[in-house]
């Protein structure tokens, strides 16, 4: 009984030590409408991966899941969205996605094809005033750690279009970013999931490695 509780009392005092170990934690936004939001089960942990070793980064080895509306969004400085269907955000999520980022939260929206007519649709609920922009090849976000000269790299071809890079911005702040014609996420997964050369990889790895580096050094507002 004795060693019982020793043992437990232990494990009591390591669980705070355990619980700080990790400096960042990131999360898959989960949506209502039927879409796929769960889509590309070893992208996150992978992107995860590779920061904390290039980058020296200190992010949780998992991602978590956050619904649009909860209280539990404003925990997470980075927020990432993937899907092929129907995104639906109702008015309350609505709000509670606006209030997240303008206090300083980060959104990247990662069109796993199919996303593009519902996601347009539901971020103008969000931000009414706002419509997506284009970011220039020379915008930041393609220059961090890793340099993309011509924007976005091209990883999936899908309907043959080039890849684009929006944004949404207030007050001179990337607010969220989405990712068009790319499947970033894709490439993120592994290898054997969908066979994309190596160098595919690698640069889907390196271009997620920029947006949250990106997301993390323009200034949030969320500890």
């Amino acid at each position: 009984m004795k060693r019982t509780l020793l043992l437990l009392f232990i494990v009591l005092l390591t669980m705070p030590a355990m619980a700080q170990r990790y400096s960042l934690k990131i999360a898959k936004l989960k949506y209502n409408g039927g879409g796929d939001w769960y889509a590309n089960k070893t992208s996150l942990p992978n992107l995860i991966k590779f920061c904390n070793q290039n980058l020296n980064m200190n992010i949780k080895p998992d991602e978590d899941v956050v619904e649009v509306g909860s209280p539990e969004l404003f925990s997470y400085p980075f927020v990432h969205m993937t899907g092929h269907g129907n995104v639906v955000f109702y008015d309350a999520e609505a709000q509670n996605l606006r209030n997240y980022l303008l206090s300083g939260g980060f959104l990247h929206i990662d069109d796993n094809y199919g996303l593009d007519k519902y996601i347009r649709k539901e971020m103008k609920k969000v931000f009414p005033e706002y419509e997506f922009v284009e970011l220039p090849f020379d915008h930041p976000i393609y220059r961090q750690k890793f340099t993309f000269k011509n924007g976005l790299p091209k990883i999936h071809e899908h309907d043959n279009k080039p890849p684009q890079g929006f944004g949404i911005i207030h007050e001179g702040r990337l607010v969220c970013f989405y990712s068009y014609e790319t499947d970033l996420g894709n490439g993120w997964e592994d290898a054997e999931v969908h066979n994309d050369p190596e160098n595919k990889r690698q640069d889907a790895l390196k271009m997620g490695a920029n947006i949250i580096t990106f997301a993390f050094t323009q200034g949030s507002g969320l500890q």
